[in-house]
């Protein structure tokens, strides 16, 4: 199995001490973070992409370009591109050179994103942001793809034996699908050969298990062989110590202070407590051993072979979030990349090229 830590870069205040980094210190952690999870040995850092409160990630390629200069061997995902809201070609052109400034370490996740007001802001709609999304992606894929593109849309002018430069260094890139309700975007990722990769965060195992069978499904109608199929699947939170009363004691007044803030966007409790949210969520608390047979029950149902837990500290020390992927890497990881076989994360490598 390998292992991501992703960032959706939310700007809010630290659970417990109530005080608010500026932009300028969150964005430094994010980046120290991914230095963390490259020495920690972490197979892959993302940034997710946001135009609305309270996130402040309307930006990827810039902070992964900056974490790119600070590592050396971690791959470097976004979680995800928003390719509905954004001009391929514009999005081609920022991936692209961050490509071939990160030595090929590029991994795009795509999604059509979601919130009211980042659709306002680009002026989309929900009649058309499912068709901007495929649009898009095929777009871009074949500026990736081809040195030279003609093409014809809805949402954008026209091209005439177009080059979009730079070219990127990876000449074929594995372009996920990020997926958390939507059956659009788990055919798009079928029908084109692509990994999917389940939210997995906000609701209860069944439907994410749903949506990965339909995937399934549809991969094989499109004519692809089953076992090709790859899948990767988020985490709602996670917190490990040898002693699982320990995490939970720690991780109770974060998981209260959550609770009240989804109370204070007028959301849904989903998991009222945090007994609730240990029993049913995809919350990964407790013990090592713990946390280990909870990612094995998941994967029963979702054959995953790739996996995300939270880049942010949200609410623990510096100190109890490092000693916990510090656990994570030495007791956890280990047992269930031995439990689960997994495949290389990157194109280049699956192709035998060299990093």
């Amino acid at each position: 199995m390998k292992f991501l830590l992703i960032t959706l870069i939310t700007h809010t205040p630290d659970p417990i001490t109530g005080l608010t980094p500026t932009p300028a210190e969150r964005f430094r952690e994010v980046v120290d973070n991914a230095v963390l999870a490259e020495e920690l040995g972490f197979d892959g850092y993302g940034v997710g992409e946001r135009h609305e409160r309270p996130f402040i990630s309307s930006s990827p390629p810039v902070v992964l370009s900056n974490i790119a200069a600070r590592t050396s061997t971690i791959e470097l995902f976004t979680a995800v591109t928003t390719l509905s809201l954004l001009d391929p070609v514009r999005a081609f052109e920022d991936y692209s050179t961050l490509d071939n400034l990160s030595g090929g370490r590029l991994q795009l996740m795509i999604g059509k994103g979601n919130g009211a007001a980042q659709a306002k802001l680009f002026h989309v709609t929900e009649a058309d942001q499912w068709e901007r999304n495929r649009e898009g992606y095929e777009l871009f894929r074949q500026l990736w793809e081809n040195d030279t593109v003609t093409w014809e849309g809805t949402y954008r002018p026209s091209l005439t034996e177009a080059e979009a430069l730079p070219r990127p260094l990876q000449k074929q890139i594995r372009i996920w699908h990020g997926s958390a309700t939507s059956r659009e975007s788990v055919d798009l990722a079928a029908a084109f050969g692509d990994p999917l990769f389940s939210a997995n965060v906000t609701n209860p195992i069944e439907p994410y298990a749903e949506l990965i069978d339909y995937y399934r499904e549809r991969w094989v109608h499109y004519g692809h062989d089953p076992a090709a199929a790859l899948v990767g699947a988020g985490s709602a939170g996670y917190y490990a110590t040898k002693n699982s009363q320990d995490a939970v004691n720690t991780y109770r007044p974060i998981y209260d202070a959550t609770l009240a803030r989804i109370e204070s966007f007028g959301l849904p409790k989903v998991f009222p407590t945090l007994e609730d949210a240990i029993e049913r969520s995809s919350l990964l608390l407790g013990s090592p051993q713990q946390v280990i047979d909870k990612v094995l029950r998941y994967h029963e149902k979702f054959g995953h072979e790739v996996m995300h837990l939270h880049a942010d500290a949200s609410g623990l020390t510096d100190a109890q979030h490092r000693d916990s992927l510090e656990l994570f890497q030495s007791e956890i990881a280990p047992a269930l990349r031995k439990e689960i076989p997994s495949r290389p994360i990157s194109a280049r490598v699956s192709a035998g090229v060299p990093a």
